[in-house]
């Protein structure tokens, strides 16, 4: 759709959906489609430990419309790693937006003429932008000269420290490889750049990057870690996948017991694997089903259905639950995949109803899914086929069925994500949280 209908498309969305909130119609947009950026918006942070703005981190895939030689300087001079949307004509509350960068994007962030940092639309000014202020932990180097960003970096606005401690993925190639996911090519785009970007993190280097957080994060902005990365087939630095993740877990809960709430995205492993990651300490696990439909997961996830398949993934998400306890296993599908060209749906409303099958199957469970919008990153195979992604509709029409599925089975808003509802939340690389005002739960103690 050319980019001079796209606030026609977005104020129609606003009017036909009126019970989802207006700041998720333009987030959704922004995570879909990406941002450009005017130099005077990018933060000239190369390194990451200088200037006022929180740069981006890479810190698992791009979430780029472009490689980094393509996006040349909105690459050097790195954007901020969020951006937060206040204001303009659709009176916006607080909304932290993830950024992914297009030059192409009708979105634009710029200076305007009182030097204010805004969000441009088809040239008109639609919200103020603030950016990530630099935390104080980002400006201390471990002993080894290493940056807090590389190896511990946080995002959701400081919520979430994200510990990619295996970069690369033992799915590899095309008949492996997951078709929506560039992990593998991201850390080839940085090796490339010259960046520094550790491909197994060890143990010692996360607990120093864990202790500079610690004492510099005196208001307790943190309250989460993620550990994670590529999945493990066979073994990394003689460990399996449970143990590989799992030791790491062991050692910060040993040395921070408490501070951060523990989670883990890995497979959907077996019951005893499952077991190890929660007597490590581990609270969250995330054992992501990428796509709900038979036909696309088998095509989207060629190694997931290799190694594991389908149904037993499902049957090791529920077992997992007796573990964890179901509201502590939260499984992520990319929202939008489903309707990726060539195999995708081809209608709006058949992909909602795929998906929403696959919510209720999981929500009958007491298990609540949450999804991340789905970025065409341009060097994986859905990505190459689609680069516009899904259209907004869905995403927009999903939000929708993702609350009416939760209020169906009576549930609230998964934990481990911060505060819901307009305003408030600040998981960033969706809007599913954003959506679920007066649906929160509880924060788990940390």
């Amino acid at each position: 759709m050319p980019s001079s209908s796209r606030t026609a498309l977005v104020e129609d969305l606003m009017g036909r959906f009126p019970e989802v909130p207006r700041e998720a119609v333009i987030k959704e947009d922004l995570l879909r489609g990406g941002m450009a950026f005017d130099e005077s918006a990018l933060s000239g942070s190369v390194g990451g430990a200088t200037g006022d703005v929180k740069p981006k981190s890479y810190f698992i895939f791009s979430f780029d419309h472009r490689t980094l030689p393509e996006l040349g300087a909105a690459a050097l001079n790195r954007p901020p790693e969020e951006v937060v949307l206040t204001g303009g004509p659709y009176g916006l509350r607080r909304t932290v937006v993830s950024v992914r960068v297009n030059p192409d994007s009708p979105y634009v962030v710029r200076g305007g003429e009182d030097g204010t940092l805004g969000l441009y639309l088809d040239g008109a000014r639609i919200a103020d932008v603030g950016l990530p202020p630099m935390p104080e932990y980002y400006r201390h180097q471990l002993s080894n000269g290493k940056s807090v960003m590389e190896v511990a970096p946080t995002i959701q606005w400081g919520y979430l420290i994200y510990l990619t401690v295996f970069r690369v993925c033992q799915y590899f190639g095309a008949k492996e490889e997951c078709q929506f996911c560039d992990i593998n090519h991201n850390w080839r785009q940085h090796k490339a750049a010259g960046r520094p970007y550790t491909g197994v993190k060890p143990v010692e280097e996360v607990l120093e990057a864990l202790e500079i957080i610690d004492r510099y994060d005196t208001a307790g902005v943190s309250r989460a870690y993620t550990l994670t990365g590529g999945s493990i087939t066979s073994q990394v630095a003689g460990r399996d996948e449970a143990d590989f993740y799992g030791h790491y877990a062991k050692a910060i809960e040993e040395r921070f017991p408490g501070r951060w709430t523990g989670k883990v995205v890995a497979q959907a492993l077996p019951r005893e694997d499952v077991q190890r990651f929660h007597d490590y300490g581990i609270r969250i696990y995330h054992p992501n089903f990428e796509v709900w439909d038979r036909r696309l997961f088998q095509l989207h996830c060629p190694g997931k259905e290799r190694y594991v398949g389908r149904d037993e993934w499902h049957r090791r998400i529920l077992e997992s639950a007796e573990v964890f306890g179901p509201r502590n296993v939260i499984p992520n599908f990319v929202a939008g995949i489903e309707m990726a060209e060539p195999f995708g749906f081809t209608k709006v409303s058949e992909a909602i109803d795929s998906t929403t099958e696959g919510l209720r199957f999981f929500m009958a469970n007491g298990v609540v899914p949450r999804f991340t919008t789905w970025c065409p990153e341009p060097t994986t195979p859905l990505g190459k086929a689609n680069p516009l992604g899904a259209p907004l509709e869905y995403h927009i029409r999903l939000l929708q069925a993702y609350r009416a599925t939760l209020e169906e089975f009576g549930l609230n808003s998964p934990p481990g994500y911060g505060p819901a509802g307009p305003g408030r939340a600040v998981f960033s690389v969706s809007s599913f949280m954003d959506s679920l005002e007066g649906l929160e739960e509880p924060e788990p103690a940390v």
